[in-house]
């Protein structure tokens, strides 16, 4: 049998347990509850206290593991997106495959902050189409909370921690693939508008640049990613963005016009995750229901790079 394509057959996430809300942020920084969710619509965000990167990756890939029906003997390519590792070698995707019980895979990271996701997940889709892997786990996390400026209101509001995951296969004979091509990018001039760097180990940002490029920008690029697909407009069923910002998110799906699809909020209750967002916000709305199997979905992750990459998934 000739592989066509790469499907996803399974979802999960992870959230940590400890819940910080605007209130408690307000305790600690000069800010309040009207002012955070009127310009950029977090109510909470999780923090992890215990919790590794490659823990957070691990209960997601688990998640999404069992959803899909496979073990870890199945697969052989593990991928994960994060920008918030600490330690330069092992990679975390080694980490996870040791914790998982994976033996002798393909194992990377990748780093594109928070388009970090839809990189990974075409990554992959490549590397099974193009017969190195046959099963993989896709795993997108962050733990922000090691670089944040707590002092700093104007960014300790936005961050959170978390991370999603799926698991993808390949696709036979006259099986229609369920992850569509990438349309990805980047902005070298602009790559110090979002930062985290050895001299200030704090995430920095200038954050009107980047809503307004994101507003200006974003939309043509994610209804590109459908027309690579195949997928009019109009049947899209739901919109998963990077969840930076409320005011972004709304922004970009106006813009995007496509009348029937769910717009992702998860942003309100997880804040700003970076690479985890996107699956996170993702697994989360298959679990509810929102979305069923087959269901196309638009993925369009937009960040640090400044980067961005989207591709239609059919829902598993």
């Amino acid at each position: 049998m000739t592989v066509t394509g790469t499907r996803v057959i399974g979802l999960g996430h992870y959230q940590p347990e400890k819940v910080l809300t605007n209130d408690d942020l307000a305790k600690m920084v000069d800010t309040n509850d009207e002012w955070i969710q009127s310009r950029v619509g977090i109510k909470e965000r999780r923090i992890a206290e215990k919790e590794s990167v490659a823990d957070m990756a691990t209960f997601a890939a688990e998640k999404a593991l069992t959803a899909s029906g496979r073990s870890a003997a199945d697969v052989d390519l593990v991928v994960v997106a994060t920008c918030s590792a600490i330690d330069r070698v092992p990679n975390v995707a080694c980490r996870v495959a040791r914790q998982l019980g994976v033996e002798a895979p393909g194992a990377y990271d990748i780093n594109t902050a928070c388009s970090g996701f839809s990189h990974a997940l075409a990554t992959a889709d490549h590397a099974v189409r193009a017969g190195a892997a046959t099963t993989a786990i896709v795993v997108g996390v962050e733990k922000l909370s090691d670089f944040v400026d707590w002092t700093d209101r104007s960014t300790c509001v936005l961050f959170g921690d978390g991370a999603g995951a799926a698991v993808i296969t390949a696709t036979r004979d006259d099986e229609a693939p369920g992850v569509g091509p990438v349309v990805w990018g980047s902005v070298p001039a602009m790559s110090d508008v979002v930062r985290i760097e050895a001299s200030h180990p704090y995430i920095a940002q200038e954050g009107q640049t980047v809503f307004r490029w994101a507003i200006t920008t974003l939309a043509p690029l994610a209804r590109k990613a459908a027309e690579r697909a195949g997928v009019d407009m109009d049947d899209i069923t739901a919109f998963v963005a990077h969840q930076a910002n409320l005011r972004i998110i709304e922004g970009i799906a106006k813009k995007l016009k496509a009348p029937g699809a769910i717009i992702a909020s998860d942003v309100i209750e997880s804040g700003n995750t970076s690479a985890a967002s996107v699956p996170l916000a993702l697994s989360k709305l298959a679990e509810s229901g929102q979305i069923n199997s087959g269901d196309p979905v638009l993925l369009f992750g937009f960040g640090g790079g400044l980067t961005y990459a989207g591709q239609v998934i059919r829902c598993p």
